[in-house]
């Protein structure tokens, strides 16, 4: 059995060295639902999740060294916004990355099978430094990722507990959360991410 998170990602990295990525789920098994992976310059790594069930199921998945739980909101527009208890982010996407067209060639059936993730895995780490399609999740896991448009972010902002964390920069080095990265350049990608139980 797969578990099906459709919605955005946003990676981007900040001057400070601190690394976040967004998931803004529209549908999954939870319900419509903001979360928050923040790696910071020392290696420590912080989900923010805004229910303990979505935060079990994502700390079973990937790896942290805290989890926070704490309400996560979301406002989207020509500037989108992400405000938490600890973390506040504003970024700007921008035009469409050279990939995007390439994804919509691919018919819908053929970019959801787990098959297909996993062909195009070894060509997508070379294509965009950071980026795996297929991998081992946490618990015996399978996960994939299904893209079909991706953008990049003009600018960012990003305070963390009320700290300025710099302007926006490329995510490196890598996050650490998965078997996947955040691309280097900062992005926001249109998805679905599956992932089946062991």
């Amino acid at each position: 059995m797969s578990n099906s998170f459709a919605g955005h990602i946003a990676g981007m990295g900040t001057a400070s060295g601190t690394r976040i990525v967004v998931g803004m789920w529209d549908t999954s098994p939870f319900g419509a639902f903001v979360d928050v992976m923040v790696e910071h310059p020392s290696g420590h790594r912080i989900l923010l999740a805004p229910h303990q069930d979505v935060a079990d199921f994502v700390a079973s998945t990937y790896a942290f060294d805290e989890v926070r739980v704490e309400p996560v909101s979301v406002t989207c527009g020509d500037e989108w916004s992400v405000h938490t208890r600890s973390l506040q982010v504003r970024f700007t996407p921008g035009g469409r990355l050279w990939v995007s067209p390439l994804l919509a060639l691919v018919p819908g059936p053929v970019r959801r099978s787990s098959s297909w993730a996993k062909a195009c895995n070894p060509f997508a780490s070379r294509l965009m430094p950071g980026v795996r399609t297929y991998g081992s999740a946490g618990g015996g896991r399978t996960e994939w990722y299904a893209a079909t448009r991706v953008r990049r972010l003009t600018c960012a902002r990003a305070t963390w507990e009320g700290d300025e964390l710099g302007d926006l920069a490329p995510v490196t080095p890598p996050v650490r959360f998965g078997f996947a990265s955040s691309p280097a350049q900062p992005t926001l990608t249109t998805l679905t991410s599956y992932v089946r139980e062991a």
